[in-house]
């Protein structure tokens, strides 16, 4: 009898990319939830979320796996789900452990103290937070609970930090009352309690190549999946470019990024679930820092891992969530090397034109099997626009394959240059 496999906020794409996994035709893929529930919602109430989940889930008289591979809070509601099922799914105390920024900070001091920049708590709703903050100027600010550097800011002067802070107030309550309810259903440690989902953590800022290894721990193995570059944007804040597999870094250090992984995964108890994580390596000092763990395979990786793997990673997650060992392969897709390429442009304004069915035939045609996803609409104000960086906003992502990293980079820019927007 086939499985039923439930995949939280599942778009058309992640369809397609479902049917690459092994032994699909043995799975019964269901959209558990979607994509404006969880992803796109102005405010997030766990509580309703788990119950409506709940409810859909009940329809069935088999519920085989359940799967994440969005930020928070579907990166809470699987595993959640999954324990009331006795489906495999990490502990919610190792989740939190990583997804709480400062509580993942003390406890990476506590594992791998080698990799992690100075950091300090503090209350954005405390007039006095300033003062509160250890971390000499200049630093990154961002909430307790947030993806993609949504309110994160580099804090330079005092008072950038209260413009800031204006922001955050204003918009935190988005996620960190959500994050607040997730909190409540575990017991936290001395040193986090007290630490909201609406407060902040302040961090000393570090540089360098960015690169990220996703992988899997299995009744309690460690494995990975592959590794991935991050291309910083000439704002330095945001991404343009995220290749598979890594290729601006050494095989050494790879393999020492992978190793500090593991070290803090089996340190917070994270198993039986998928993980990423982000690495900077500031190659004149050779430091090798630790940005951030993220408790699922990322939907940012699956049309790359099809590509160059022939295989979406949602069959780790698969295979984990059904009580099998993952079974990683490589290179067995149609190209070399693949990336997710985002369009961004740093000044706000209106859209008032973007590329048409046309524009885009074109780019699909001069460059085969790239998608082209075109995330704004004629009248939107980009600032006014969900999940979006406060340094570049994003117009679309291109998902394209090519022989070698030089020729991806060449596509891109070309990509680029045929999908024509109006911005005033």
């Amino acid at each position: 009898m086939p499985k039923n496999v439930f995949v939280l906020g599942l778009s058309d794409q992640q369809r397609g990319e479902l049917g690459t996994v092994r032994g699909a035709d043995e799975l019964r893929f269901h959209g558990l939830l979607d994509y404006d529930e969880l992803v796109g919602a102005e405010h997030f109430e766990l509580g309703s979320l788990l119950d409506r989940a709940r409810a859909q889930l009940d329809r069935f008289a088999s519920v085989d796996a359940i799967i994440s591979h969005w930020d928070f809070p579907t990166s809470v509601l699987g595993p959640v789900l999954a324990a009331e099922r006795d489906i495999a799914a990490p502990s919610l105390l190792s989740i939190l452990a990583c997804e709480h920024k400062y509580w993942s900070r003390l406890a990476q001091r506590e594992s791998v103290p080698e990799c992690v920049p100075d950091f300090a708590a503090f209350d954005p709703f405390d007039d006095d937070a300033l003062d509160t903050i250890d971390v000499p100027f200049p630093f990154w600010i961002k909430p307790i609970k947030s993806h993609s550097s949504q309110l994160g800011f580099e804090i330079q002067r005092p008072e950038q930090f209260r413009e800031a802070l204006t922001q955050i107030r204003d918009e935190i309550g988005r996620y960190g009352d959500a994050f607040d309810e997730a909190l409540r259903l575990v017991e936290l440690p001395d040193d986090v309690e007290g630490v909201t989902g609406t407060g902040c953590i302040a961090e000393q800022i570090i540089t360098g190549v960015q690169a990220a290894p996703e992988g899997s721990m299995y009744r309690g193995e460690f494995l990975v999946h592959g590794m991935f570059d991050m291309h910083r944007a000439a704002d330095g804040h945001s991404f343009d470019r995220l290749d598979y597999p890594a290729a601006s870094i050494s095989s050494e250090l790879q393999q020492r990024m992978i190793d500090v992984t593991e070290r803090y995964i089996r340190h917070v108890g994270f198993d039986n679930g998928c993980f990423n994580a982000e690495f900077m390596w500031d190659a004149d000092a050779d430091k090798l820092w630790l940005i951030e763990i993220n408790t699922r395979i990322s939907q940012s990786h699956s049309d790359l891992f099809a590509k160059v793997d022939g295989m979406s990673n949602h069959e780790f997650a698969i295979d984990v969530a059904l009580g099998r060992r993952p079974r990683p392969h490589a290179r067995n897709g149609k190209f070399a090397v693949a990336a997710k390429c985002q369009v961004g442009q740093p000044d706000d304004g209106v859209i008032k034109a973007i590329p048409d069915d046309a524009d885009i035939a074109a780019v699909r045609e001069r460059f085969p099997d790239t998608l082209v996803e075109i995330e704004v609409a004629v009248g939107d104000r980009l600032s006014e626009l969900p999940n979006q960086n406060p340094y570049r906003y994003q117009l679309a992502t291109l998902y394209m394959g090519a022989d070698d990293t030089a020729a991806l980079a060449e596509n891109f820019e070309s990509a680029q240059s045929m999908l024509p927007f109006e911005i005033s």
